[in-house]
């Protein structure tokens, strides 16, 4: 029998509140990242935020550029903004950078056992957190260590910028320093850090900072209780890390320094630093650049397309499928080769959940990258080889760009302006969103059937 009009409206009023009140990760986290995103394109949008109108698909971009800790801007920021607007995009940046901590703490919390609440599941999932572990005093910590290292970033940056002439140094420094370990790459120069290629202190203090926010708040949190004896042996984690990330910022800076002319002609150290720096920029996803980059020879961009794809910690702030998503796609390739049906890392098992997250994510990130391209490749002008690179920073959060971000038209904006969003919400929603169905469905009756590959 047909469900009368009043029972129809009983079970659509229950759907509906089952939606706004069930603690979905996925939806936790597309609704934080945007409400950020439109909070800050408001601000913005106010004419006490601009020095010239801007337009408002200009003032959107910068608003999830800096929410999504991308640093792909079409309009120079101190150029177009007044200090409220930057004011604001600063802040965006700061909740962009800690706020996806807190925010992806949701999105893992449906993956956890039922615990003491809702606050100390997700804390203890999206940071390893281990349950004789005080979840408050850990968040305190990455708090405590986010402001302390922006404010000695900001007073070594100080007196650097001063002694160059920078207005408003003191205020540029703490931009600059929040925007680093945020691995934001806003800067308020318009050349980024050109115009301190030959200073190693500046290039030297921004790439520390970029790099202890690319670490994570988990790595350095393990690596305090380690130096300290309180804890016994670093987790598989941080030590997969901490050994891939030195390894791809080296290798990236050989590679450069061996195939860019434009590095490998200047002064030694100055191309050391150069090569170094701009490495690191890529694999930590924070999008400074201290060469100019529409003149990199093609294998430089190559290279730079590596390690923007695999970027940075999970516990971090960067961007990029992340270093241990990669590692455990590359165990999966060895296992396989091998004839092994266990992936390990470093000698540990790897969960199966975790190897199908990997995979997930790839999968989605290939197919999001090929859909934006063949929308730019319709909407815009430019190289198919600058289209790419262009969009593979905004989908990995990076913020390098050939000189194309200017140049493009509403709706590659636009386009470029979901990539930056998917970018931070899309993927790791949808790996969750597996897992999460993975962890709800029944086994199947149906026995598995062969497949050619």
């Amino acid at each position: 029998m047909q469900s009368s009009p009043r029972r129809r409206a009983t079970r659509l009023h229950a759907r509906v509140h089952h939606w706004l009140t069930r603690p979905n990760p996925v939806r936790y986290v597309a609704f934080g990242y945007l409400s950020y995103m439109a909070v800050g394109w408001a601000l913005l949008a106010l004419p006490i935020a601009q020095q010239a109108p801007v337009a408002a698909v200009d003032s959107l971009f910068i608003a999830v550029s800096a929410v999504s800790t991308t640093g792909l801007v079409t309009v120079d920021p101190a150029g177009a903004f007044t200090t409220f607007g930057e004011v604001v995009i600063v802040a965006l940046i700061q909740v962009g950078g800690l706020g996806f901590m807190t925010i992806g703490s949701f999105a893992w919390a449906a993956l956890s056992r039922p615990a003491n609440g809702l606050r100390d599941r997700v804390a203890r999932m999206v940071f390893s957190v281990a349950a004789t572990q005080d979840v408050r005093r850990f968040l305190r910590r990455v708090v405590i260590f986010t402001l302390v290292v922006e404010t000695l970033g900001a007073l070594a940056l100080y007196p650097r910028f001063a002694a160059a002439g920078v207005p408003d140094a003191a205020w540029v420094a703490l931009f600059t320093s929040v925007s680093a370990f945020c691995t934001a790459g806003f800067a308020l120069f318009s050349d980024s850090l050109e115009g301190f290629a030959a200073d190693p202190l500046v290039l030297g203090i921004v790439a520390l900072l970029s790099l202890l926010g690319a670490l994570g708040f988990l790595v350095v949190s393990e690596l305090w209780d380690r130096v300290r004896g309180h804890l016994p042996a670093l987790g598989v984690t941080s030590r997969l890390v901490l050994r891939a990330m030195p390894l791809m910022v080296l290798g990236g800076a050989a590679l450069l320094l061996a195939v860019e002319p434009g590095i490998r002609d200047r002064p030694w150290s100055q191309a050391l630093s150069a090569a170094l720096f701009q490495s690191m920029s890529a694999a930590t996803t924070v999008g400074f650049n201290s060469v100019p980059m529409a003149g990199l020879v093609p294998a430089s961009v190559m290279v730079l397309y590596l390690l923007m794809l695999v970027g940075a910690s999970p516990s971090g702030t960067g961007g990029g499928l992340k270093l241990t998503t990669v590692a455990v796609l590359a165990g999966l390739v060895r296992a396989t080769a091998r004839g092994e049906a266990q992936v390990r890392l470093l000698g540990t098992p790897v969960r199966e959940e975790r190897v199908r997250q990997a995979a997930s994510v790839l999968g989605v990130a290939v197919a999001v990258l090929g859909v934006a391209l063949f929308l730019l490749s319709l909407t815009e002008t430019a190289d198919f080889e600058r289209l790419l690179f262009e969009a593979l920073s905004a989908l990995g959060t990076v913020g390098l760009s050939l000189g194309v971000t200017g140049e493009l038209s509403t709706a590659g904006k636009l386009i470029i302006i979901a990539l930056m969003a998917i970018g931070r919400i899309g993927v790791l929603g949808f790996a969750v969103a597996i897992a999460l169905r993975a962890r709800r469905e029944a086994p199947s009756a149906t026995p598995p059937q062969d497949v050619a590959l």
